[in-house]
């Protein structure tokens, strides 16, 4: 019997200015699913997403993690190599001058040769169709250029599993299109946020709505997100 990746118990959180936003949220990501996460802006799904890989600190409940009860900072050191996080706003996550060193960062950071680094961030552009960006300066890209190359950054680690939070903001058809079929092929288990009803349903195996700080199982394909 499959054990979940990444599972969640009675888990709490809340915000000096917010409020509580996880009130008790029970959660199981299994190997192979692709589960849509959706619910009201504000209802605190990003904040889940970064309970899961240790950027916000766990204060009540717990994070069970590829095996493992996660708790302190290193316990979750493991975690966000094996969970590649796309944040939602991708400034957040593009450092480097350019587009190949920002997508060979991560496999040089889980101690890749160069060479292999190389070889792995030119197959994950060249994957998404953005290999003629590998010198580009990445502040200069477009908002749909950016989503794609943080894409490209999360992949070249080859996580176990992918947290995706709006990974079709700003692209165009064509990218997005581009974007739902390189999803559809990747073997690892997803966690996808998106307000883009078309979009999931063409990558969800399962349906998850949080609301009211809890994790509430809906219909594969709900009228509205």
């Amino acid at each position: 019997m499959n054990e979940p990746l990444i599972s969640t118990i009675d888990l709490h959180h809340s915000f000096h200015n917010r409020g509580t936003v996880l009130a008790g949220a029970n959660f199981q990501l299994f190997p192979g699913e692709r589960i849509a996460l959706t619910g009201a802006n504000g209802a605190g799904k990003t904040t889940f997403l970064h309970l899961l890989v240790g950027l916000l600190k766990l204060r009540q409940g717990e994070i069970i993690a590829f095996g493992q009860s996660r708790k302190s900072e290193a316990d979750f050191v493991e975690v966000r190599a094996r969970a590649g996080l796309l944040f939602q706003d991708p400034d957040d996550q593009l450092f480097c001058p350019t587009v190949l060193e920002d997508v060979i960062f991560g496999p040089l950071n889980l101690g890749k040769s160069r060479k292999e680094a190389l070889a792995i961030a030119r197959d994950t552009l060249s994957e998404l169709g953005m290999s003629h960006f590998e010198s580009r300066v990445t502040h200069q890209l477009s908002g749909g250029e950016k989503r794609m190359i943080t894409l490209a950054s999360v992949l070249s680690m080859q996580p176990d599993a992918l947290l995706l939070d709006e990974p079709s903001n700003a692209l165009d058809d064509q990218a997005k299109t581009r974007l739902i079929k390189t999803l559809q092929r990747l073997p690892q288990a997803m966690i996808i946020i998106s307000h883009e009803q078309d979009f999931l349903q063409q990558l969800a195996t399962r349906w998850v709505r949080l609301e009211e700080g809890k994790l509430i199982s809906i219909p594969e394909t709900p009228q509205a997100t």
